[in-house]
């Protein structure tokens, strides 16, 4: 084999996967995407506590809607008590009065027709921590895609470390034989021999350890993704979705990111849960029906028997006048905990700012060190092939051949791990900003979308008539809820 060819072996090796077998489709990242994103048990875990999350909305607004109970009860009592009589001229004799046999049946009906606001609030802080989950899902996606990613990089980057590492020990082996042959001409010592044979064992070495390396990576990409990588494709490029400056990143993730507008939505949430805690103060009224009925006999006759019915309506109002303090400390403890969770917005805006600027700065420092690590290869690729011809020439040693081998290997080893770097590095810039989205990266998959369900569970039975006007009379004279800006929705 030429100098020439062998040197552009070497770099094609280090710009291409492996490649096992022709015109068989290779495995892409959108696929391994949308395998996780129907499959990955962290991201199923989180869709199933969110549809859980959204049955609290349900039960929130069952507050406005009427209860209906039915008791009924049989009774069979012996009466002992006894009474006086004759039973011969001149005696007294006790007898008893027999069993008591008697049933009831009652149906009650209850409609709440004002609570001060305490369940408006209740629907509101159930409206706001549903928003504030599904951007907790949002930020799961986020997570599970960006591993995604990173277990797809990982495996590229084994994949082409193990190919280099394999072509380096061919080409240590043909210098080997080559050095054993010039040995018995008497061209060369037995220590450069010994030298070439170092090398041989180290290149080995090295392999073995690359391949070790890539075992790991397959195992975490199948734990991630759901199934071991086969032959995986290029990675397409994230240039498109990336921000073009910095400024435009933090804006993006004041806007997106998920962390954010969970801490938004929380803080509403938490700021409805006041205005609950306040509405204990307010007078509530409700109105009441029940429809029952008594019947009974004496002795063994059926406890049905007998019977009347009462048919009864009640309008129930209320006022507390002194709980002994309770409501004034719930008052102050949700009021506190509003505080909490106003101070976590600011918490996590400072936290999301920061891992923008370490995500930019480090996608910025992997570009460089791509751009450098390309020219290095290209520098010790015509050093290589330069030192060769000079050692055929008797102007090198074997040793100076086998140190600019291994500058190259190495030059081709670290431009493998900088294209894996500035990719994961965009991936994580992404994630910050909030704009990782699954139908960004694959048409695959179904995107899920969580108002699906809670659209359903919404309307499910249960739904009264009059409800959307006692939820109006709920919210007269009820607290008010201290509102921050809204937040706006991306439509993603």
């Amino acid at each position: 084999m030429s100098n020439s060819h062998r040197g552009k072996l070497r770099v094609a090796i280090c710009g291409l996967a492996l490649a096992a077998g022709a015109g068989a489709r290779a495995e892409t990242l959108a696929d391994a995407i949308a395998l996780a994103y129907a499959s990955n048990p962290t991201l199923q875990g989180q869709r199933a506590t969110q549809r859980a999350l959204d049955e609290t909305y349900v039960q929130a607004e069952a507050g406005y809607r009427p209860t209906a109970t039915v008791q009924a009860t049989v009774t069979t009592d012996t009466n002992n008590e006894q009474f006086a009589g004759q039973s011969a001229p001149g005696q007294t004799q006790s007898f008893p009065t027999g069993q008591s046999q008697t049933s009831s049946a009652t149906l009650s009906l209850t409609q709440p027709i004002y609570t001060g606001g305490r369940v408006s609030s209740q629907v509101s802080a159930a409206e706001a921590g549903i928003l504030a989950g599904r951007e907790l899902l949002r930020a799961t996606e986020e997570s599970v895609l960006q591993s995604v990613i990173e277990a797809y990089a990982d495996v590229r980057r084994d994949q082409e470390s193990v190919a280099i590492a394999e072509e380096n020990v061919r080409l240590l082996d043909r210098q080997r034989e080559e050095s054993q042959a010039r040995f018995e001409v008497g061209e060369i010592t037995r220590t450069d021999v010994a030298q070439t044979e170092g090398r041989v064992a180290a290149a080995r070495a090295q392999l073995a350890a690359a391949q070790a390396q890539l075992a790991n990576s397959r195992a975490g990409y199948a734990a991630v993704v759901g199934q071991n990588p086969g032959d995986l494709a290029p990675e397409p490029s994230l240039g498109r979705l990336l921000p073009a400056t910095v400024d435009q990143a933090f804006s993006a993730a004041m806007s997106n990111n998920p962390q954010v507008r969970q801490a938004d939505y929380a803080e509403q949430a938490s700021a409805a849960r006041v205005a609950e805690a306040k509405a204990q103060t307010r007078p509530t009224l409700s109105l009441q029906a029940n429809l029952g009925y008594i019947g009974g006999n004496l002795g063994l006759a059926s406890p049905f028997a007998n019977y009347s019915h009462d048919v009864s309506a009640t309008a129930v109002a209320s006022f507390p006048l002194f709980t002994g303090g309770l409501t004034s400390s719930r008052i102050r403890q949700a009021a506190e905990n509003n505080n909490v969770d106003r101070i976590a917005i600011e918490t996590t805006r400072r936290q999301v700012l920061l891992s923008v600027s370490r995500a930019w700065n480090q996608l910025l420092g992997a570009r460089a060190g791509l751009l450098a690590n390309q020219e290095q290869v290209r520098a010790a690729n015509i050093a290589f092939e330069g030192v060769r011809q000079e050692a055929q020439a008797g102007l090198r040693t074997t040793l100076d051949v086998l140190i600019t081998e291994q500058d190259l290997g190495n030059a081709q080893l670290a431009l493998v791990t900088a294209r894996h770097d500035e990719y994961v590095a965009a991936a994580a810039l992404l994630a910050a900003t909030g704009s990782l989205f699954a139908q960004d990266l694959t048409t695959v998959a179904a995107p899920y979308d969580p108002k699906t369900n809670f659209d359903h569970v919404r309307h499910a039975w249960g739904w009264i008539p009059w409800q959307p006007v006692v939820s109006g009379l709920d919210r007269i004279g009820a607290p008010a809820i201290i509102e921050r800006p809204a937040v706006v929705e991306t439509g993603r």
